[in-house]
Order: structure tokens, then sequence, then C-alpha cells
């Protein structure tokens, strides 16, 4: 019987549990994108996980985002990353990056650059800036003898990844950020081959898809998919026919998994579950909605098909949420206020769960 803590055989891993550390921004890198001392005591506290994603990483420079995010773009940051893996490891832990290019979700003011998307169609919202919130700008339209290269960008930030001790790679294409965009219907306008149909929006996730599994294999290459999400206000009109058609073409390259957000409604997430071979991570509560992951959500969705499930907000407050979960112990609420930035206070202080005598 498939249970949350039976272990799971993921490409070259042995998973002792089914529990997947979500990514999650937490914004504590240096100012130039360097992982720090305390990032590695923070995923080696949560190692017990079957496997940690770490927050969003840049693959380059004008894909950052936000501001004190960590980047795989120069050799300094790779080698910055090592202590992270290496305590990861040396708990008995796994860890994919996940590589996360924000497209037009980004501004001059963090990156020194106009951000970059497949149309010239600003972001819903405002942005984090050193200075603070300020509206999306609107991006640059991206040649179509551009596209390639931030394509490749995941490729070479893997590269780089991988040799600096992590487990594999995570492609980000969720939430309305770069891959997303292309797979928009109203962020991506384009004529060319790379909008349009269904087979040109899906075709750049595809192609960063295969340039990361051809770079390290596609055992240790995954992606992230938010499938009818609206994060800043991206739509998606055709949801079932565009996933069915990514899932299709990224089934032939072999990736390692597919983990998808609970943005669709179960039926479709069902579907996408039947459509695709490999192992299916399912991350069963809305990111930064109103309800957190739980024990009875992780069973209802092993139930249905789900190989792993991922928890977000659960595993910021308590780094020994498999423990807690397997003993059933309170889950401690998160300190909303210490999310993003900040020092070790909210980020390295909750305790593990202390038992009564």
């Amino acid at each position: 019987m498939t249970t949350l803590l039976s272990g799971y055989r993921l490409g070259a891993l042995t998973l002792p549990n089914r529990v997947v550390m979500a990514p999650m921004t937490r914004a504590r890198a240096t100012a130039d994108g360097l992982a720090t001392a305390s990032m590695a005591t923070y995923y080696a506290q949560r190692a017990t996980a079957g496997l940690i994603v770490t927050e969003g990483v840049q693959p380059s420079l004008i894909g950052q985002s936000n501001p004190a995010t960590p980047g795989l773009h120069t050799q300094e940051q790779a080698d910055s990353w090592r202590q992270v893996t290496d305590a990861v490891h040396a708990n008995g832990g796994r860890i994919f990056a996940q590589l996360m290019h924000g497209g037009r979700v980004s501004h001059p003011d963090t990156t020194g650059h106009r951000p970059v998307g497949p149309s010239a169609v600003p972001a819903t919202g405002e942005v984090f800036t050193p200075t603070g919130p300020q509206p999306a700008p609107v991006p640059r339209a991206l040649e179509t003898h551009e596209i390639a290269g931030h394509a490749g960008s995941y490729a070479q930030a893997a590269r780089l990844g991988v040799a600096a001790g992590f487990d594999g790679v995570e492609l980000h294409g969720a939430n309305g950020y770069l891959i997303s965009q292309f797979l928009s219907s109203n962020a991506n306008l384009r004529t060319d081959g790379y909008g349009g149909t269904i087979a040109g929006r899906i075709r750049f996730a595809v192609e960063a898809a295969a340039a990361t599994a051809d770079a390290i294999g596609p055992d240790r290459t995954g992606i992230r998919l938010s499938p009818g999400g609206t994060f800043w206000g991206v739509r998606e009109d055709d949801v079932p026919e565009l996933y069915t058609a990514l899932l299709a073409e990224l089934a032939a390259l072999d990736l390692a998994y597919v983990h998808v957000e609970a943005t669709a409604d179960e039926p479709t997430l069902l579907a996408l579950r039947r459509a695709w071979p490999g192992t299916y991570i399912v991350n069963p509560t809305l990111p930064m909605g109103p309800k957190q992951t739980d024990r009875a959500a992780a069973d209802h969705w092993l139930g249905l098909g789900a190989d792993l499930v991922s928890f977000g907000r659960a595993f910021l407050s308590n780094p020994d949420l498999v423990e807690r979960l397997r003993t059933g112990a309170p889950i401690a609420p998160v300190d909303e206020s210490t999310l993003y930035g900040g020092g070790d206070a909210g980020y390295l202080t909750y305790p593990a769960h202390q038992y009564a005598a």
C-alpha cells in the first residue's frame, strides 16, 4: 500500500518518503546572488524530506525577479551553493535547485535591465524592488533569434548546479514567470513559431526542458506547472488541451517528474495524471492561498495516483515536518512577517516539536 511515509525511487535517487519540500522564496541571499551559511543551515534542517526543491534560483541576471534571491549563472554563485548541497547531503537529504526566470515579472531597479517577455505586455500588480514594491514595467518583447538563448540559460544553470552538488533541477514553468508567460493566452501575443497555436505556446517550455535534459540528464530534470493559474495576470483559455499537448512533448524527453499545483480543478489534474507516464508530484493547495497542505490532503492525492506530495508553508515553521506527519504532532503556524528577507529570525529559529515527558 502506498503511504506518505513509504519510499520511492526517483531516477537514481531513493527517497525515504514521499514528502517533497516545495520551492518557496525566502530572499536571504546576498545582493549578488550568493547562497549563504544561513541558507545551508535552513535547508539542512529540512533534510528529512524525501526531496527538497529550493527557492527559485535565477539562471541569468535578466531572469532575476526579486531582490536578494540566489543565482546560478556565475561560477562564484555556483561555488556558494556547495555549502548548501554538502549540508543537505551530510544530513541524509536530496536537493533539486528550482530554476526560475522571471521574464516580465522583474524591474530595472533589481537587475539593471529592462525585463523581457514573449510580448510587450506588463504583468498585473506591483513587483518587488530594492526600494519597495513598484508597478510592473512593460517588458521588451523577445526577438525570435533571442529565445533559444533564454531557453539555454536553464541548461547552463543546471550544469553549474549539478557541478555544485545538486541532485537535479526543477524548471519553474508555473506562477506567471517566463515559461508560464509563453504558455499564456494573454501574455503571449506572438505571431511567430512561439505563439498563437498551442504548439507555438508550448514550444519554449519544451525547448528549455530539452536543453536542460540534454545538459544534465532527463532523470535529473523536473518541471513545475500551474495549469489554469492566474498569477501576475496570466490567463490560459484552453487548459486541458494546452497541458495535454505539453505533457505529450515532455513525456518524450523522459523527465524525472512533473510537479503540478492545484490551480485547476481535480478532474483536470486527474486527467493530467493519466496523460503523464512518469512521476507525478502534486501540491494540493493553492500557493499562498488560505489553506496549507496537511496529511489528509496528501493522503487524498496519493489515493488518486500522485506519486509524491509537496508541502509549502508547513515546512517553513516545521523543520521536522516529516516526523510531525509520522506521529500526528501539531503543525506549528508560520510567522508571515518573516517570510521574505531579514535575518535568521523566522528562518532558522523554528524548533522541532517538544514531546511532553
